[in-house]
């Protein structure tokens, strides 16, 4: 998340205007993430009692096309109780609308805040929610390619050319040929869902010990399970060091195998899958770094850190997921 996009309160006004929310309280820019525009929004609510609503202007990487998959999937999971925002349908019944020529939707807002320290349980509980989402997709009706596959992981990092990795990092570049390797694993040959692709910590809202949202469904596709679970646990299990968390990790799997036990195929895969989940943010952190204004409202992240922890999964994958 983040603002590219100012609107002015007028403006703000007369777009929540369209939605039977109530009328605008506040709006207020949100500063993290890379990829799109996003306010929080205060209203007057439907029945008068106040309401609070996430508005998303999507300016990069995000195809309108995929925005029927994106916010439908939001809906058909949050009508079988996974702890997802409904989308805010406009009194038309359109999931998105168009500002400046780009597309805005409106988002409800789910309590809980984001875990910086996940504990064990916190992990398991997360675990167990993933596992219970790939069941709930199952019956979707619509389908999204992965757009940030491992062949695509590869591109982005050949697109960035070698001096402008090295510009970023000189052990950057080394990763190319880990890339090429990533790129030619088949990962059609293992169950498949609707995933959510991108559940960092940041990315999912508890209450204690407890799941009380999963948001930013904007990289969701339908896609093996188990790339899902890697991509969270490269995501979750590493400190702020960069060190390696073994009870947070092996909590993750506890969680998910709680709901749905891994089949060999995915297990023997795993610790393949996980080194290219770490690949895919060195990569994409990459691009963002080359490609983000520099006056843009947006903390640039740095790709070392996945490069880091692609290390480790390559010295011990093997061991942590048997």
């Amino acid at each position: 998340m983040a603002v590219y996009t100012h609107l002015g309160a007028e403006e703000l006004a007369e777009l929540i205007a369209h939605y039977d929310v109530g009328e605008l309280v506040s709006a207020k820019g949100i500063a993290e993430g890379v990829s799109n525009s996003n306010w929080l929004i205060e209203t007057t609510g439907a029945d008068g009692n106040g309401a609070r609503f996430i508005l998303t202007m999507y300016e990069r990487r995000i195809e309108i096309d995929d925005l029927p998959y994106f916010l439908g999937l939001l809906d058909h999971l949050a009508a079988k109780n996974c702890p997802v925002p409904r989308t805010i349908h406009d009194r038309g019944g359109n999931a998105f609308r168009m500002e400046h020529g780009k597309a805005v939707a409106l988002i409800e807002f789910l309590p809980g805040v984001s875990p910086t320290h996940p504990t064990p349980q916190q992990a398991r509980a997360l675990g167990e929610v993933l596992a219970k989402l790939h069941m709930a997709s199952g019956d979707f009706s619509l389908s999204r390619a992965n757009t940030m596959g491992f062949a695509d992981n590869l591109r982005v990092l050949e697109a960035c050319g070698t001096s402008g990795l090295a510009s970023i990092n000189p052990d950057l570049p080394a990763m190319l040929e880990p890339a090429r390797a990533a790129a030619a694993i088949d990962l059609s040959i293992l169950p498949q869902a609707n995933i959510h692709a991108d559940l960092f910590p940041d990315n999912v809202l508890m209450l204690g010990d407890n799941v009380t949202g999963l948001i930013d469904f904007y990289f969701a596709c339908t896609g093996a399970m188990a790339l899902d679970l890697a991509t969270t646990h490269a995501a979750w299990s590493f400190d702020d060091r960069n060190t390696y968390r073994a009870d947070v990790g092996g909590a993750i799997l506890e969680g998910y195998e709680r709901v749905r036990p891994l089949t060999e195929e995915e297990r023997a895969l795993l610790p393949e899958i996980a080194k290219g989940a770490a690949l895919r943010f060195a990569a994409s952190r990459a691009e963002d770094w080359l490609d983000t204004p520099d006056d843009a409202l947006v903390i640039r992240k740095d790709p070392m850190q996945f490069v880091s922890r692609w290390h480790y999964y390559e010295d011990f994958g093997a061991q942590l997921f048997a």
